[in-house]
């Protein structure tokens, strides 16, 4: 889920915008946020004060435009004149983002987020299979021709999953045998390369299709992250106030969520993982910027034309995403705040051990939908 990459394939993809700058440049400079680690040398995402302002501020090469902002392969001039230009909000630098996940053993997530408390009655009851709803996977992409998909998922930007990461979490979305929405509409939206990593600006521009193209009742998923970055917080915020629901992963690095993106983000679900115990998995990430527990250790789904196990904070997010699918199934389109407060609402307290100080105690579970 971790993101040291967040794309290496976009970074070849040059689009040119032209933009002179106004001549008399007397503003403060701005600072420029450097990647705390990761970071792409030379490349910054430029986010300007009013989107009317993009197409005037850039005067070379981009890798990617979007909505207030653009990324871009910068000299230090380049850069120098953009600090000072007075339509500028901000600029960092852009970084790489990953993937992280471990291969392991056997399959009890859905059993637990059905259940109030243990043991596991190794049934999974659902009233809703979200069939009137679209999920919209932003990770390496989706090997959509797998028959647990039966016919619902497709490309919608970018390509076929070529590492299974992705396939793997919209797996637990929306499969037959191992999604929480068994019927769910499954979008890849491939923002990862083969190695399961990227930059942030692509992962930017993948989340910016999906607030300009979502159909109207969906949820997206996000089993990804990265150092802090308010480029890429602001855009996941933006997608979820356009009537997206978002789930994303916490981090696997055992540190604070609030320290990297877009765990740390407003108007997102972040989702910490647990094991078949109830216990805090020794990698996931925690602290206040954590919403919920779901289940992250030895999760079985699809993956690269069969199934595998794999535990990460990555396999916790989409169990989020599909209890969301199925809640919009069942009661319509609905706010992110009034969906976060259902799943607040209904998820079992205080059962996590080894939960770390500072971060909600609770764990996803599905109700009755």
């Amino acid at each position: 889920m971790r993101v040291p990459r967040r794309f290496l394939l976009g970074l070849t993809a040059v689009a040119c915008v032209s933009v002179p700058l106004s001549g008399a440049v007397v503003a403060p400079r701005v600072a420029v946020a450097m990647a705390a680690d990761n970071g792409i040398r030379g490349q910054y995402i430029v986010t300007m004060k009013d989107t009317s302002e993009v197409s005037r501020a850039i005067a070379f090469p981009t890798v990617h435009r979007f909505g207030k902002g653009f990324a871009a392969k910068l000299s230090a001039a380049q850069l120098d004149r953009l600090r000072r230009d007075p339509g500028v909000a901000a600029i960092e630098q852009d970084q790489v983002m990953k993937t992280s996940t471990t291969q392991t053993s056997p399959t009890w997530g859905l059993d637990r987020i059905d259940e109030a408390k243990l043991p596991l009655s190794h049934t999974y009851t659902y009233k809703h299979t979200a069939s009137n709803v679209d999920a919209y996977v932003i990770d390496t992409g989706i090997e959509t021709t797998l028959s647990q998909f039966g016919g619902r998922a497709d490309t919608v930007y970018g390509n076929e999953d070529c590492n299974g990461h992705g396939t793997h979490v919209a797996g637990i979305i929306g499969s037959t045998s191992y999604g929480v929405a068994k019927n769910v509409r499954l979008h890849a939206v491939q923002v990862l390369d083969c190695d399961g990593s990227g930059s942030t600006s692509d992962v930017i521009a993948g989340v910016d299709w999906v607030r300009k193209n979502h159909a109207a009742k969906s949820v997206a998923n996000l089993s990804l992250g990265g150092s802090k970055s308010t480029a890429l917080n602001d855009a996941v915020t933006a997608l979820s106030k356009s009537g997206v629901f978002v789930a994303v992963a916490a981090g696997n690095d055992g540190a604070d969520a609030c320290k990297g993106s877009p765990a740390s983000a407003g108007s997102v679900e972040a989702a910490a993982a647990s094991s078949s115990s109830d216990t805090r998995a020794s990698f996931s990430d925690y602290g206040a910027c954590v919403d919920v527990y779901a289940p992250g250790v030895n999760i079985k789904s699809t993956y690269q034309g069969s199934t595998a196990y794999l535990s990460g904070t990555s396999m916790a997010s989409p169990f989020v995403a599909g209890v969301a699918a199925l809640y919009k199934s069942a009661y319509g389109q609905a706010s992110f705040g009034t969906i976060q407060k259902w799943i607040t609402a209904h998820a079992v307290n205080g059962v996590i051990k080894k939960n770390k100080s500072g971060t909600h105690n609770r764990l996803l579970n599905k109700s009755s939908l």
